[in-house]
Parts: structure tokens; sequence; C-alpha cells
């Protein structure tokens, strides 16, 4: 399983967090778990299924680099910057 967790503060506005995780099922078909919203909220989710990890690892690497267009930042380099 490999998770990318996004991050991003704006100011007078609540933080917002962008997850991308990629994921084997029970039936061996590979899952891209993808979830966001206001940190502390309830958030929103999608799962797509994938018959290989390659088609599933380009769909997550497309919707990391979506989100991180849109200015959120991985979580570690978040923390460094506040």
């Amino acid at each position: 399983m490999a998770v990318c967790l996004l991050y991003r503060q704006r100011r007078a506005a609540r933080p917002r967090y962008y997850r991308v995780e990629i994921s084997y099922d029970m039936f061996d078909h590979v899952s891209v778990f993808c979830e966001w919203g206001v940190a502390g909220g309830a958030g929103i989710e999608l799962k797509t299924t994938f018959s290989n990890l390659r088609e599933a690892s380009e769909a997550a690497d497309r919707l990391r680099k979506r989100a991180q267009r849109r200015g959120y930042l991985r979580l570690d380099r978040a923390l460094a910057v506040a």
C-alpha cells in the first residue's frame, strides 16, 4: 500500500487535505482510493479499481499532480513551511 497525503493552508480558511492511496483488494485488483475535504470534517471519497498496478499508479500520479497544481503540498513539506 502506498499513501500520499497533501495539505493546503490558506489564510482565514480551515486547512484542507487530499489523500491518494494505492492498495490491493481481496480479489487481487488494485484500487486507487482518493479522499479530500476540510481537516476535522467529513471528507469526500472516491475509489477506482484497476486490473494492474501500472494503471493504478499512473492514475494516482495524475490525481496527485492535479492536487499539487491546485496548491496542495506534501504533508512533510507543508509542515516545514508553516
